[in-house]
């Protein structure tokens, strides 16, 4: 089904869906509490969200990557607040999950520097929200888990030093390293 859902008209280069699956699956990742991922899977949010896209292909009035970005990130949030108001007795407090979800995906874009105001600086933004996951895949796996766990999750370095079974010291190197080697790999895509 991945293949079919292409975008029928595009923003400016006949992109489609498939090109934010890797973002969008980091964003779910990163959002999903530990004790849900048993109930919810990061995989099947993303495909979701991708297959209500392609539903409502008709209704997207963006014209840029950046806006299309937009709106599939906002179709995940919606798909992720309606999974954890299913599987959580905490159905009522749902603007405290959806704040959650909303910190969890701006964790993501400090991830990426940049300061832009114009529309190009934008377009430049959204290809480099696409190629994040790309480049984090790229990284040692050790270097990729520490960023994902501090940066990504908001976990706290002694946390992060815990769940990789390392002292905070070497923690703090492999982050320093892998966001070193992020910038590098992010600036040779753009």
């Amino acid at each position: 089904m991945g293949s079919l859902l292409v975008l029928g008209r595009s923003s400016q280069s006949g992109s489609n869906f498939e090109r934010f699956r890797q973002g969008l699956l980091l964003l779910a990742e990163t959002s999903i509490d530990a004790q849900l991922r048993r109930y919810i899977g990061a995989d099947d949010l993303v495909q979701e969200t991708l297959a209500e896209a392609f539903q409502k292909r008709g209704q997207y009035r963006g014209r840029s990557d950046a806006e299309m970005a937009g709106w599939l990130r906002q179709i995940l949030r919606n798909k992720l607040t309606d999974a954890i108001r299913f599987h959580t007795a905490a159905k009522r407090d749902i603007s405290r999950i959806q704040t959650q979800i909303d910190e969890s995906f701006s964790r993501l874009q400090t991830l990426i520097p940049a300061s832009q105001t114009s529309p190009s600086e934008g377009a430049v933004r959204a290809e480099e929200m696409i190629s994040l996951p790309r480049a984090l895949d790229q990284l040692p796996s050790a270097q990729r888990k520490a960023i994902v766990l501090h940066y990504l999750q908001g976990q706290p370095l002694s946390e992060v030093a815990a769940a990789l079974n390392r002292s905070k010291p070497a923690v703090a190197g492999l982050l320093f390293r892998g966001l070193k080697r992020l910038n590098c790999l992010l600036e040779s895509t753009a």
